[in-house]
């Protein structure tokens, strides 16, 4: 009977792990538990490996051997698959591209209400030539300090915000963008609720000329027990968003590429968009949160284009971790690939 149950329980596990290592084969990518399990998949590597180690220890215990030992080797071969995709989506930083004209450069940091300050959000975006800042919890006076700011500082920007009320600073997503690119109108609303993320709002721009690119400031809600159902249903609306050819979105979606897995289009991540920091080779690198160091953070804050864009540098800037926000900014460089 004690062989049975340890094989039933070695079985049981075994199926949880390959949940966990790839909840898409099983469509369970965005169920509660899995969903904020497969976000840390660092976290879980190494969690694995310690447990895995101290079932190792246990194979000495004669009566418990074989069923240690294997639950031990189960661990093991997880952590190695869990690591080596990590691994794959990169951990690394690019460098940046030396500068083109027609590059475009897209910087996103959710600022948890406005908390490093107008001055130190300019200086960045002035630092790295941001054409486009998209900001999640940022107010609308925030977002036109940080453009008076980067004007003063030659490089003038124009602000949009959508604010669901004025109540919390959460429900204002700000995103500026540079004249250089073009003449935007702002589609996105607070009064057209129902076309737009469910609790927290995004911003989207058109093009005047279309030519440009469609921006989308992105500000999905987190998969919170209570908010599952929210949560998918601003993942589905911002793959809508990337049904175009030519589409940059940047922002917190609370969300990694493997919660998107169901919602890409013809090898994309999210509608017709792909991960800059995949592509870059730094998929792995977490921007949320601060308090954890970056490898073992979830990489939920993306910059994401059409196949019209190739990434030139990138980096998630884990050098302002004590700006009072909980999340890090990220920069991605872009060039057309019509340039050569």
């Amino acid at each position: 009977m004690g062989k049975f149950l340890g094989a039933i329980v070695t079985l049981a596990v075994l199926v949880a792990l390959i949940i966990l290592a790839w909840p898409q084969a099983a469509g369970l990518e965005t169920t509660w538990i899995v969903a904020q399990a497969v976000a840390l998949r660092t976290v879980l590597a190494v969690g694995a490996a310690a447990l895995a180690l101290v079932l190792l220890v246990l194979c000495f215990v004669k009566p418990i051997r074989g069923f240690a030992g294997s639950l031990a080797a189960l661990l093991l071969i997880f952590a190695v698959a869990v690591a080596g995709i990590a691994a794959v989506r990169g951990i690394g930083v690019n460098t940046t591209a030396s500068s083109r004209p027609d590059d475009v450069t897209v910087l996103t940091w959710n600022t948890l209400g406005d908390e490093p300050g107008a001055d130190a959000i300019a200086d960045l975006a002035v630092e790295s030539g941001a054409d486009i800042v998209t900001l999640p919890e940022t107010t609308k006076q925030a977002g036109i300090d940080i453009a008076v700011a980067m004007r003063e500082a030659g490089q003038p920007m124009w602000v949009h915000t959508v604010a669901f009320d004025d109540v919390a600073k959460a429900r204002s997503t700000t995103v500026l963008v540079s004249p250089e690119l073009g003449d935007y109108r702002q589609v996105s609303s607070s009064a057209e609720r129902s076309d737009n993320t469910a609790v927290l709002p995004s911003v989207v721009l058109e093009p005047v000329n279309d030519t440009g690119p469609r921006i989308v400031a992105v500000h999905a809600v987190a998969p919170t027990q209570t908010q599952m159902d929210n949560w998918r249903a601003d993942l589905a609306w911002l793959a809508d968003q990337c049904s175009g050819d030519n589409v940059i979105m940047a922002g917190d979606f609370n969300a990694t590429i493997d919660h998107m897995a169901a919602l890409g289009v013809d090898g994309a991540d999210l509608g017709r968009c792909t991960d800059a920091a995949t592509l870059a080779g730094a998929g792995s690198v977490g921007t949320w949160s601060t308090a954890w160091p970056a490898l073992f953070g979830a990489p939920i804050d993306h910059v994401m284009v059409t196949n019209a864009w190739k990434v030139s540098g990138f980096r998630v800037a884990t050098d302002h971790d004590a700006s009072g926000s909980d999340h890090r900014p990220v920069i991605a460089h872009l060039r057309p690939m019509t340039a050569s």
